[in-house]
């Protein structure tokens, strides 16, 4: 039998770089935290052959001493841990002290750094773990780190690598997540002799999302800041409308540390539902900023993963806040409380409301020939003409802003007409192409899906229905409809007999998987009621749970408000018009209720490009 013995400090560092370096990416990542932690205004990044043959992250950061440079290539030696409780309160991105020495032991490794302090820098070269030489050299203020060869020390290591192309692509993926989470640093990729991107230091977010992944993600992105119960959330979301068929660009950070959090995906799917297709995923680069005891980053050897204590408690408020800032940005309401201000009437000596000088200029009487455009000339001010436009007669107008280029309709002018009004912010052009009408607007031309309108504007009348006063009321069936249900529907259907009837259902047990509907919700169709409740069925069924009652309803609401009409459906130029109009005064104007855009807009500026000359 073998004997136990201690390991070698070379052997345990190569063994703990497979757990810290699993691939050339994770070398940068190390590399970068500690850049960022040195307090650096410039990081420059710069690799060769996905990496395998040689890799440079160089910095302006403090730099090092020549006794803490030969220090921090020990194992677990780190500036940032005192005691236990420490880790309880980490700041900083690397703090355990093995990324160096791990690296160091698989590669050929040269540091270099100097401080403020110092007038030469200092040099270390290890290979395989090995020392080979310090001395003294000339450099700036910083550190700058190269990794040659590496896993040259475990040859069995370096073969399960990918190609150098998906080697490449992880490198650039991971330098662009840590350019995204501090803008205020200046970052350089350079892979060879070609410069990938060169990021200098921004004002905000949305101009480094513009400079590294271009303007067609940064348009569709819009800002998100919200703050409750300790926790913050920042960032950009995607307007709704927009999405990917990956999640490549849902990024999440806690803290400012890129991580790969299901708690977070799964609430910005969930607060997404409806807003985004099946299948596709919201782009979203999202800042979570928490007390750092309230957060376990210590699970994972690379600390790509973590683990939230209240993980509910942090679910709710992210779907919470997500929820708010998707009807913020599609132009939805909010109801906030408002205070009434009091003062004394001169005349009557009685407390009235004070009126607010800012709204006299919205609230001033308006004449009616000027109101509809009738005439093009100032007419003398007779009173019998003059209403008082009041908030009353502002919400029969569209408020929703539908165009993404900002076109508003004014009151004064009708929101969407046909051809000939002159008035009109969206006049009619031609039904073409099946479901799809033409309309031409101040700044473009809009594409419009009929079908599409008419299913979003069906799910938020049956979503409006199903409020919390009338979702109990129901309505009597002239003639029981009766249904015969398969075993498994049958035990789940009398499971949820109590739930459906609080919802307006009266439903009762008729022999052996036989049930019979006596009365179906106010809000429903009584002839769609048995279609209803068989796609409501289907819909829990498949979920295979039974306290989400109400979810499923709304999702069985989803599958009537889409139902096919058949291919014979067609719209008049009125009936388009009418559709138009009502879809501005939804409160998600963009997408359907499965989450697929409903129109899209042709600014001029595209068709500028194209004909390259003003229109």
């Amino acid at each position: 039998m073998a004997k136990i013995r201690i390991l070698s400090d070379r052997v345990a560092n190569q063994i703990a770089a497979g757990e810290v370096v699993e691939r050339p990416a994770a070398v940068v990542k190390e590399l970068i935290e500690n850049s960022i932690d040195a307090g650096a205004k410039k990081i420059e990044i710069e690799f060769r052959n996905g990496g395998k043959s040689y890799l440079r992250v160089e910095d302006d950061g403090f730099g090092m001493s020549s006794d803490q440079a030969l220090l921090c290539l020990e194992r677990h030696a780190t500036s940032k841990i005192r005691k236990a409780s420490d880790l309880d309160e980490i700041q900083t991105f690397g703090f355990r002290g093995e990324a160096l020495p791990s690296i160091s032991s698989v590669s050929r490794f040269t540091l270099r750094t100097r401080t403020d302090e110092n007038s030469e820098g200092n040099e270390i070269l290890m290979n395989g773990g090995k020392m080979i030489h310090v001395k003294e050299c000339g450099m700036p203020k910083g550190t700058r780190i190269e990794v040659a060869h590496l896993f040259n020390s475990v040859p069995g290591r370096r073969k399960f690598l990918k190609t150098e192309n998906t080697e490449s692509s992880h490198i650039i993926h991971l330098s662009k997540l840590y350019a995204l989470a501090h803008p205020g640093i200046t970052f350089s990729l350079i892979e060879g002799t070609r410069t990938l991107f060169r990021s200098p230091a921004c004002e905000n977010l949305i101009d480094r999302v513009r400079e590294i992944f271009g303007k067609s993600l940064s348009e569709c992105l819009s800002p998100i800041e919200v703050e409750s119960e300790g926790m913050a959330l920042g960032g950009l979301l995607g307007k709704p409308g927009y999405s990917r068929p990956t999640r490549k660009e849902m990024l999440f950070y806690v803290n400012r540390r890129p991580v790969e959090s299901k708690t977070m995906s799964y609430a910005l799917l969930e607060a997404y539902h409806t807003y985004a297709p099946k299948g596709r995923f919201p782009p979203a680069v999202l800042f979570l900023n928490i007390d750092s005891s309230l957060v376990d980053i210590n699970i994972h050897p690379a600390k790509r993963e973590l683990r939230f204590r209240e993980e509910i408690k942090v679910r709710s408020f992210l779907i919470e806040s997500i929820l708010k800032s998707i009807k913020g940005i599609s132009g939805e309401i909010i109801p906030q409380e408002q205070k009434t201000e009091f003062e004394i009437d001169s005349i009557s000596g009685e407390m009235v409301p004070k009126i607010n000088d800012e709204l006299l200029e919205r609230f001033k009487p308006i004449a009616s020939s000027e109101m509809f455009g009738i005439s093009d000339k100032k007419p003398e001010l007779d009173l019998s003409t003059v209403r008082l436009v009041t908030h009353a007669d502002e919400q029969k107008e569209p408020t929703n802003v539908l165009p993404l280029s900002g076109t508003v309709p004014s009151p004064k002018k009708n929101a969407v007409g046909l051809r000939d009004e002159v008035h009109a912010t969206w006049r009619l052009v031609d039904h073409t192409h099946g479901d799809m009408a033409l309309f031409i607007t101040p700044q473009g031309v809009v594409l419009f899906h009929c079908r599409a309108a008419y299913e979003r504007i069906r799910f938020e009348e049956l979503e409006d229905s199903f409020s919390v006063k009338e979702k109990s009321s129901s309505q009597s069936l002239l003639f029981s409809e009766s249904i015969e249900l398969n075993g498994v529907e049958s035990v789940f259907l009398q499971e949820c007999l109590s739930e459906l009837s609080e919802i307006g259902f009266v439903i009762e047990e008729f022999g052996r998987n036989f049930f019979r509907m006596e009365a179906c919700p106010t809000w429903l169709d009584p002839e769609k009621a048995i279609s209803y409740l068989r796609d409501f069925l289907e819909i829990a069924n498949e979920s295979g749970a039974t306290n989400k009652v109400e979810k499923y309803a709304k999702e069985a609401m989803i599958k009537q408000a889409t139902k096919n009409l058949g291919s014979t459906v067609s719209y008049s130029e009125n009936e388009i018009i009418r559709l138009a109009n009502q879809l501005l005064a939804c409160r998600n104007p963009y997408t359907c209720p499965q989450g697929r855009p409903i129109y899209y807009e042709l600014p001029l500026r595209d068709f500028e490009n194209r004909f390259r000359r003003k229109l």
